[in-house]
């Protein structure tokens, strides 16, 4: 079987399966030196390229994807994720495309020296996207990332290396490592992407998210809001005047996280930001 044969036959599967068969070209243009046009046009010269060891494999992981719906980043090992080369495995959250915005909104609201020379920290860093994305943006900025799974945390470093940015990673719960590093009332920015979804949801989600994602990463309690209340109460003793809190929440939330921020009483500049598809996806607020 030559790979077109073989390519034609998955598209053909990934609608009995229901798979997006844009996760076909992904993993095939991921795992090859394939360009996307070259596929879209169905250049005579893909079939020469692919060996049958490559196409091999390749349907092995694609068989994977199929019967055991493995998402398709996981099978592949990594991403691009903004302009960062990622390793991803099951051990942290694959990061999603509309993530991406957390650091525009932060790029758009802190231009101010404070800080750009400040210290900034990642709160459930997971694969280390975010604080990467960070690094890169504030290269005179010192970042600290901090995660409870120290798997996750072997992966941000190694991300951290390829992308070669310096950061300081901790392991520990939330605020627990640096009020250790005694960061009290020391921070520009505190960023955070925390599990937002409502414990009885966890479970009917895609089976690609239920059965591969971390549970630790994506359930946050019964309201799904328990990670984000700590968030709220506990980032003012770390924040500087006019430091800047940001976090990623779901679709439903924002009024609620606004009216946690409120009654708090030591934020002010509150604001709700959108994701691509206009969904309230981002709060941000500054320290009093």
């Amino acid at each position: 079987m030559n790979f077109w044969e073989w390519y034609d036959r998955q598209i053909y599967t990934a609608k009995q399966y229901d798979v997006p068969i844009y996760e076909l070209d992904w993993l095939v243009l991921r795992l090859t030196d394939l360009d996307k046009l070259a596929l879209r046009l169905r250049s005579p010269n893909i079939t020469q390229k692919i060996t049958p060891e490559l196409l091999t494999k390749l349907d092995q992981l694609w068989q994977k994807r199929l019967s055991d719906r493995l998402p398709v980043q996981y099978l592949a090992g990594s991403l691009t994720w903004r302009d960062l080369e990622l390793q991803v495995t099951p051990a942290v959250l694959i990061p999603r495309p509309e993530t991406e915005l957390i650091v525009d909104i932060i790029a758009e609201h802190c231009q101010n020296e404070i800080y750009q020379n400040g210290t900034w920290v990642d709160l459930g860093t997971g694969s280390g996207a975010i604080a990467i994305a960070l690094a890169q943006h504030f290269p005179q900025a010192q970042i600290h990332a901090v995660d409870f799974s120290e798997s996750a945390l072997e992966i941000a470093k190694i991300n951290a290396n390829i992308n070669t940015q310096k950061i300081k990673f901790h392991h520990g719960s939330w605020f627990e490592p640096l009020a250790k590093l005694n960061l009290q009332n020391k921070l520009a920015g505190i960023v955070s992407n925390p599990p937002y979804i409502p414990s009885n949801e966890v479970l009917h989600l895609q089976p690609e998210v239920t059965n591969h994602e971390p549970h630790s990463a994506l359930d946050g309690g019964q309201d799904g809001l328990d990670d984000i209340r700590e968030l709220v109460d506990a980032a003012p003793a770390y924040l500087i005047s006019g430091g800047f809190w940001i976090i990623e929440m779901m679709a439903g939330q924002a009024e609620i996280v606004r009216s946690l921020l409120q009654i708090n009483g030591k934020y002010k500049n509150i604001q709700i930001h959108q994701d691509y598809s206009g969904i309230e996806r981002f709060i941000s607020a500054q320290f009093n």
